[in-house]
């Protein structure tokens, strides 16, 4: 009984101390430096819509969406409405996918992508916070600081945009206009987050 206990316990420390993001709660504070070495935090932006893309350029569903341009077409139409677009890099060190900050910024300016800046979270502190599982997995933060988004960028895996639900772009939309989002959570498709051991 008392192991029983004991791992009970050590059940709820883990899952209190390895709390995520909810959606309807405050997004929780980061800084990271982005890929020209500049430290960036979510603080810094209060006041203002924040999206949070995660990216893995080498997942073969982010260069589906960078390739057909359609994830710098949301970025680009999000900035235009004073939107703040951070995109996210959680890929370990030791990893295949892992790309240098050098490398990674000019992989996203080649391609013409369009973020605010792009975050470097090597040990994966930022994408645990936020439950992050796939690439890409976005979330959207109010000017209030609250998540009020959380999930997939649009409802095709298969990369068909012309017929896509744009799910980021609509809760966007609702969040701008002062309404609560009508879909706050999707479920989010893509690569898994390629994670540090630690």
């Amino acid at each position: 009984m008392k192991k029983l206990l004991l791992s009970a316990w050590l059940l709820l420390a883990a899952g209190t101390v390895c709390a995520q993001a909810t959606v309807g709660q405050p997004a929780p504070a980061f800084t990271a430096t982005d890929t020209l070495g500049k430290a960036v935090s979510l603080a810094s932006f209060k006041g203002r819509h924040v999206v949070l893309e995660w990216v893995n350029p080498g997942c073969p569903y982010v260069q589906r969406h960078y390739n057909g341009a359609h994830m710098q077409a949301k970025q680009k139409d999000a900035l235009a409405q004073g939107v703040v677009w951070l995109a996210i890099n959680s890929t370990a060190a030791d990893h295949g996918d892992y790309l240098k900050p050098a490398a990674l910024g000019q992989w996203m300016q080649a391609h013409k992508a369009a973020p605010t800046a792009t975050l470097l979270d090597t040990e994966g502190h930022i994408g645990r916070a936020y439950g992050a599982r796939t690439t890409p997995h976005l979330f959207i933060v109010n000017p209030a600081g609250t998540l009020v988004y959380a999930g997939a960028v649009d409802d095709k895996p298969s990369g068909d945009a012309a017929s896509a639900t744009h799910h980021v772009k609509l809760a966007l939309a609702d969040s701008l206009a002062g309404k609560p989002v009508s879909t706050p959570t999707t479920r989010p498709y893509g690569c898994s987050v390629k994670y540090s051991a630690g």
